[in-house]
């Protein structure tokens, strides 16, 4: 097999492509012959020790993966050798092939390309968790999305718009504006990419201007930083404010505006859901597929690689330059 390995903490500069021996399925596991595997941004957080999850190195980064199943190890119930699958696997997503619990596994219908499996249960089921389980979203309500134009970003669009709200996509570029209308966006913002005060409080009235009435009900924040307080002060009586990222930093929030706002600040840790909430994550899923089929979401891939070019991936996401997702085609 081969893998793209972090061999030392760093960017995506550091990962090195080596050749290995190909591993056999414990108990409870199977072997994935790994077909696509997807970018998240925590990928790009993961090879430098920045993120919770740090695995010992050599490892492969990549933690999204769709492929079909090569090898059924002892124990395992409900899959056998060709089935198509995709899978969470945290990491070793960048190479051709992977030992994963069977637990970890989804099966994905005949009909779904690899690529669009690779790309399809960290963002829809973040969003998805967002919208309906931490924001109870309903029809007639409005949406900001921070960070609209990336892959949760996206996600989101197209989800909060087959729930019926209206939906404002905040992006770093009128190209990034422009694909979140494609996307099925009502509105858009396009924000500066330093924030001073100034800019904040433009930021905030236009946020305001486009949602009517008394500011927005929702803001889905993938972005942090200095973008996460003008949102706030736009958002409307008993809002609900999303807490998704912090590619931007973490932000520092004045909490007199959740008391005049009437508002929740709620985080979403989709990750952490899945394992303490699996009856739920096993519908959201259902919701999820039954979308995809009835063609109402489908993942905007805008670049592939092969496994040899991830770095150059890599790139793409740490500098923020993604509209929709990337992915590897792992031949």
């Amino acid at each position: 097999m081969k893998a793209m390995l972090s061999v030392a903490p760093g960017g995506p500069e550091t990962l090195e492509l080596t050749e290995l021996d190909t591993p056999e399925p414990k108990k409870g596991q199977v072997r994935v012959r790994i077909r696509a595997a997807g970018l998240n941004f925590p990928d790009t957080l993961m090879i430098r020790d920045l993120y919770q999850m740090k695995p010992p190195r050599p490892f492969a980064p990549g933690g999204e993966i769709a492929g079909d199943i090569e090898a059924v190890g002892e124990g395992v119930d409900g899959f056998a050798v060709g089935d198509r699958v995709l899978a969470l696997s945290g990491f070793g997503g960048f190479a051709t092939h992977l030992c994963i619990e069977a637990a970890k596994l989804i099966k994905i219908p005949d009909a779904m390309p690899y690529e669009d499996a690779a790309c399809f249960i960290f963002t829809y089921g973040t969003s998805h968790h967002a919208l309906k389980d931490r924001a109870a979203l309903k029809a007639g309500e409005s949406v900001l999305i921070l960070g609209a134009a990336g892959g949760v970003g996206v996600a989101a669009i197209e989800l909060a718009k087959a729930a019926g709200a209206k939906v404002i996509a905040a992006v770093s570029s009128e190209d990034k504006a422009a694909f979140c209308k494609e996307c099925g966006a009502d509105e858009t913002i396009v924000y500066p990419r330093e924030m001073d005060r100034d800019a904040q409080k433009a930021f905030s009235g236009e946020i305001k201007k486009l949602a009517g009435g008394d500011g927005v009900d929702v803001v889905y924040d993938a972005v942090g930083g200095d973008y996460a307080e003008p949102a706030i002060r736009a958002m409307a009586w008993k809002g609900r404010f999303l807490v998704v990222g912090f590619p931007a930093g973490i932000p520092a929030i004045p909490l007199n505006l959740a008391l005049l706002k009437g508002c929740q600040i709620v985080g979403v840790f989709w990750g952490a859901s899945v394992f303490r909430e699996p009856k739920g994550h096993a519908e959201n899923m259902g919701e999820l597929f039954a979308m995809y089929a009835e063609g109402q979401i489908k993942p905007r891939i805008s670049a592939t690689y092969p496994l040899e070019k991830a770095a150059e991936a890599l790139e793409l996401m740490q500098d923020r330059k993604v509209m929709g997702k990337v992915v590897l085609a792992i031949d």
